[in-house]
């Protein structure tokens, strides 16, 4: 079998690795990967958007079945074009992946199927948006209506803090030209649960929590994330058992009820509140950095699970019992403004870790940085403090003079 994953970061590098373990497929194609995915697959220099080009290269390389990484390629349509087609694709068509391309449409639906979720209001107007900031107080949450890779989202401590992202997000359109959606603050442990959907038929994953300020102690902007673990111990088998019935099989009927059946991967990001489990965001696929620590934990053949959702079918999904801890690396500056083209020295001394690249090239034969995240360095261990303890000690041998990264993933359980 041949497979074609449609991406170019440590999402899909994580995708490519647990594919190469399955025994039926002899080839991997990628578009546009990356250094690290070009060691497992075959890449091709095609946008993650140019849903023409990506069609053409599946049918020319007749592959069987099609991965999509990506919320932009899924907004774009990509997967209705191949099934347009008659090809087999994993992954959300334009309408469902809604859930995620349109934080108003997704907010709009919890409200009217009572998904928990916290109280909001969606803006166009900054003066309106502003007088509904001081009439609520802060902390209150703003969130860019449309994708904004993970950045669209800001935690407002202070009105000033507030009317400056809202100037970001509707004067200065940073993220385009959108609405702004304005939520309560919540507070409570966050956690990312991913499921396995078809229509109404939905399979869980093993629970992730990622963090997204981007320094040590939660402080600083907020990122596409900067790090993971799983499992979660503060989140228990009645939390999980509630979030999986109230929350995303609840979601994939409203999808149905809806006209938009959801098939591919929907990641809720939820908060357990003082109030009970509520929802902070939806995705239309695997999380980054979430995948690059929960895939190691897979032992049922992916290509075989993805081909099951699809097929409407039962798939096996079993998972080893260890911890997973990994840690981004990313530019200095990231996620504002920051300088591609660092050598990366000493990757191959790193030991017992799983090495997914994220954002990387390859130029004379050296490794470079080619991105904000640039890689993401993951370890298997009995407990979540061994695991960090191994990623930290091999990130050490890393030589490059541009990359930071968090040293306290994971405090929240490993503390507890």
């Amino acid at each position: 079998m041949k497979v074609f994953v449609i991406g170019s970061g440590g999402r899909e590098h994580a995708i490519c690795e647990a594919l190469k373990k399955s025994p039926k497929i002899t080839k991997i194609f990628a578009a546009s990967g990356n250094a690290g995915i070009s060691i497992i697959a075959q890449c091709a220099p095609i946008s993650e958007t140019d849903v023409e080009k990506l069609l053409a290269f599946a049918k020319k390389n007749e592959v069987d079945l099609t991965v999509v990484g990506p919320e932009v390629s899924l907004a774009a349509g990509v997967v209705d074009v191949f099934q347009a087609n008659g090809l087999k694709i994993f992954g959300a068509t334009k309408a469902a992946a809604q859930i995620e391309s349109s934080k108003e449409f997704a907010k709009n639906l919890m409200k009217k199927y009572d998904i928990p979720t916290a109280k909001y209001e969606v803006f166009e107007d900054y003066n309106a948006a502003v007088q509904y900031v001081k009439e609520q107080g802060t902390p209150i949450v703003l969130k860019y209506d449309g994708l904004a890779a993970g950045k669209g989202v800001v935690v407002a401590m202070t009105e000033n803090e507030a009317e400056n992202a809202l100037k970001d997000m509707l004067f200065d359109r940073k993220f385009g030209c959108g609405k702004v959606v304005i939520e309560e603050f919540l507070l409570g442990q966050e956690f990312s649960f991913m499921c396995f959907v078809n229509g109404e038929n939905v399979f869980p994953m093993e629970l992730a929590q990622d963090h997204k300020r981007a320094f040590d102690g939660d402080k600083g902007a907020n990122t596409g994330g900067m790090g993971a673990y799983s499992p979660l111990p503060f989140i228990t088998e009645k939390d999980k058992i509630f979030a999986l019935e109230n929350i995303m099989k609840k979601t994939a009927n409203a999808l149905v009820a809806e006209s938009c059946s959801f098939c591919g991967v929907l990641y809720g990001g939820l908060m357990k509140t003082s109030n009970g489990i509520k929802v902070i965001e939806f995705n239309a696929r695997f999380g980054d950095p979430e995948t690059e620590v929960i895939l190691p934990r897979l032992k049922s053949d992916i290509f075989d699970i993805f081909n099951d959702v699809i097929d409407g079918k039962m798939p096996d999904i079993q998972w080893n019992k260890q911890c997973s801890l990994g840690v981004v690396l990313a530019s200095k500056g990231y996620p504002e403004s920051y300088k591609k083209g660092f050598e990366i020295k000493n990757i191959d001394a790193m030991q017992d870790v799983q090495i997914f690249q994220m954002g990387t090239k390859i130029i004379d034969g050296k490794l470079l940085t080619n991105g904000g995240r640039v890689l993401f360095i993951n370890a298997l261990a009995d407990n979540l403090k061994a695991a960090r303890e191994k990623v930290l000690t091999e990130i050490s041998k890393i030589h490059c003079e541009n990359l930071f990264y968090r040293k306290d993933i994971g405090f929240q359980a490993i503390k507890f």
